[in-house]
């Protein structure tokens, strides 16, 4: 069996944190030990660390480590690798609440030696009859039927013990780690069976904003360690949007609604990168993705 560390990152995180850590604590194994929970608090100004430190009286795998001021999520993840002990890594964002069984699917490919990445399949709360909640979904299912041929990770991964740091000034973090253990001779692996839920945004303004976000980061990735992520290629894309799609005339509206966003978040997070010299990786939040339905 291995050993596992997790790691959770954490900002402001009081509406999940406690349903997050009762998933995880309660998760059964057959591949691994889960021998040390780490949450990594950066910069939270509200419960989310009395929160934490009321689960520490409970389960003593659990570890706080309190960054007094927010210095991005990968300055986070830096601080969990330098302390996780594990032969195996798993990172998970604190605004995510994996199901039962899926941190031990996630563990179980790597009795492949090949196999150096693995990453869950993110599958939103959001419900699909409203045009924001549409898309979202859209957006990952998409994600699920690309990362099915070429894994794309992302949410809730896990990796070998042999990334020491990540770039500190990445927006793209788990596309940061896919970097270093592809150049290690690793290969990933997609493990669709392993389900964390996930919030996606309740508006347009938060949903152009966070993918914004992200194709500045991608931008940033490309340019610093000339890699792109599957789930980029526009191609694989309006194949996949083809293949899935249900030609409703509702569907059909709400699908070019969705397009025209993407593009959009895309168009300004270019121009984030290329004009205004920006890399968000110190990010303004999506509030409306912070907490998730029961």
């Amino acid at each position: 069996m291995f050993e596992l560390s997790l790691g959770i990152m954490a900002y402001n995180e009081e509406a999940n944190i406690g349903r997050l850590l009762q998933s995880v604590t309660s998760q059964q194994f057959v591949h691994g030990q889960l021998k040390e929970i780490f949450v990594v608090a950066s910069g939270c100004s509200d419960r989310t660390e009395d929160i934490v430190r009321d689960f520490i009286e409970q389960d003593t795998r659990i570890r706080l480590l309190v960054q007094t001021r927010r210095e991005g999520k990968a300055s986070a993840i830096n601080l969990f690798l330098s302390c996780a002990t594990g032969e195996i890594l798993i990172l998970e964002s604190g605004d995510t609440i994996p199901e039962q069984r899926t941190l031990d699917q996630l563990v179980a490919p790597f009795k492949d030696a090949r196999i150096g990445m693995t990453g869950a399949h993110p599958v939103p709360v959001n419900k699909n009859d409203t045009f924001i909640g549409y898309s979202v979904n859209l957006m990952w299912t998409l994600h699920h039927r690309i990362a099915l041929r070429t894994p794309k990770l992302g949410e809730l991964v896990a990796f070998r013990n042999i990334v020491k740091q990540i770039p500190k000034d990445t927006a793209v973090d788990e596309a940061s780690i896919e970097v270093i253990v592809r150049g290690a001779g690793y290969e990933l692996c997609y493990v669709p069976e392993a389900v964390v839920r996930n919030k996606g945004p309740e508006n347009i303004r938060d949903f152009i904003k966070q993918r914004r976000r992200i194709a500045a980061g991608h931008k940033h990735l490309l340019n610093e360690q000339k890699y792109e992520v599957s789930t980029l290629d526009p191609k694989k894309i309006l194949r996949m949007l083809i293949q899935e799609h249900t030609w409703g005339f509702r569907d059909s509206a709400w699908t070019v609604g969705a397009i025209g966003l993407e593009i959009i978040g895309r168009a300004l997070g270019y121009y984030d990168f290329h004009v205004r010299k920006k890399n968000p990786f110190i990010w303004d939040i999506a509030s409306s993705t912070k907490r998730l339905e029961s």
